[in-house]
């Protein structure tokens, strides 16, 4: 079994981040550090050991955050010596968004000086809640910055709905005051940062997919290869819904005089197995058409009705009277994200983001003595 994730926090890391703050400030309490940050360790779960470890910082680095910040930069790795890394300076973002937001500036100074070493995007946004116009003002300037992981962190900090983080409800209500950052990032050399971008746009569509589908319209003319992946990773929740502009901005019009057949080669699944099932589309009409099929699984709730989960399939071109046969073996079983119930699903086939096909199927449950 993988190493659970609260030991990433342990004793011996402890020791290591109290002597690297207390070799650059020697002033540093760093006994007293260790004997908090250590206490109950091991009894808890990830968070909270980081929590642990904060409020010992809390106790130990100088009540003056001007102070506390100074030691916490001079303790950040240089070229002549180990320094904070890693997972030690999670609990050091957690003092800065809780400290770091009475004094602005200093604090956005020292999260971008961190984040080369760890990010530093769950730190951020306190700041960007507390006063939004302000930070957006500064962390701006850092999409010219020439470390990669500062402008990653423009990008990835400001995300609406960043997975595990808080949430940005004014960003989410209105996302147009991070655009600009978006778009100067569109072509940054290093994919890392360009992965970030199309998350954000990605976020941003669950909320707005007009603006988003409109964005992506209006930067793919003559996009290169990396930025056109990009505006397509963004726009996946929008193409996965079939939203109209989002599929033309990808030359992916309404499918016309086109015949699609689903074939179910099991239509009893037991669950632990999989649905095998065959799609064949047919050009009918007089030009060639793009094609973006997928296919959706409308599951089964402990209520009795269905919600449906699309996945992508195949993009195809068809020239007039061509068809084309794609098989597929959808798996049913246990996922951490969902729980099964049995009983009868639908498969539905969308082309261009509408359905086109649809069957029945029916999952079984294992009895008790086979589980």
């Amino acid at each position: 079994m993988p190493e659970p994730l609260k030991n990433l926090l342990h004793e011996a890391l402890v020791g290591d981040m109290a002597d690297r703050i207390s070799g650059n400030a020697p002033t540093f309490d760093k006994n007293r550090f260790v004997t908090l940050a250590t206490e109950g360790l091991t009894a808890l779960e990830l968070m909270e050991r980081s929590a642990l470890i904060r409020d010992a910082l809390f106790a130990t680095l100088p009540g003056d955050f001007r102070e506390a910040a100074a030691m916490l930069k001079a303790s950040l790795p240089a070229p002549d010596r180990p320094g904070l890394s890693g997972w030690m300076l999670l609990p050091v973002n957690q003092f800065i968004a809780a400290r770091g937001p009475d004094h602005f500036d200093l604090g956005l100074d020292l999260l971008k000086a961190l984040t080369p070493h760890f990010t530093a995007e769950y730190g951020i946004r306190p700041f960007i809640h507390r006063d939004q116009q302000r930070a957006l003002a500064i962390i701006s300037s850092w999409v010219d910055d020439p470390d990669q992981h500062v402008r990653r962190l423009a990008s990835e900090g400001t995300r609406p709905r960043l997975p595990w983080a808080m949430r940005l409800p004014q960003l989410v209500k209105d996302p147009a005051p991070i655009l600009p950052i978006l778009t100067a990032l569109m072509d940054d050399p290093e994919d890392y940062v360009r992965r970030s971008v199309a998350n954000s746009l990605n976020d941003i569509a669950k909320d707005h997919p007009d603006l988003v589908a409109a964005f992506i319209a209006s930067h793919i003319g003559g996009a290169s290869s990396k930025r056109r992946w990009l505006l397509k990773h963004a726009s996946r929740t929008l193409l996965k819904k079939g939203h109209a502009q989002a599929l033309a901005n990808f030359g992916f019009a309404a499918a016309a005089s086109l015949e699609c057949e689903l074939r179910l080669r099991n239509a009893e699944v037991m669950f632990g197995e999989g649905l095998d099932f065959e799609i064949r589309v047919t050009n009918a009409g007089e030009r060639a058409q793009s094609l973006m099929i997928d296919y959706a699984i409308h599951h089964v709730k402990s209520d009795g009705s269905l919600s449906p989960k699309v996945f992508k399939c195949k993009a195809i071109m068809l020239a007039p009277g061509q068809s084309h046969t794609i098989g597929r073996r959808h798996a049913m079983r246990p996922i951490t994200t969902r729980r099964y119930y049995p009983g009868e699903h639908r498969i539905a086939i969308l082309v261009n983001g509408a359905e086109t096909a649809s069957q029945s199927f029916v999952l079984v449950m294992p009895s008790p003595d086979r589980a």
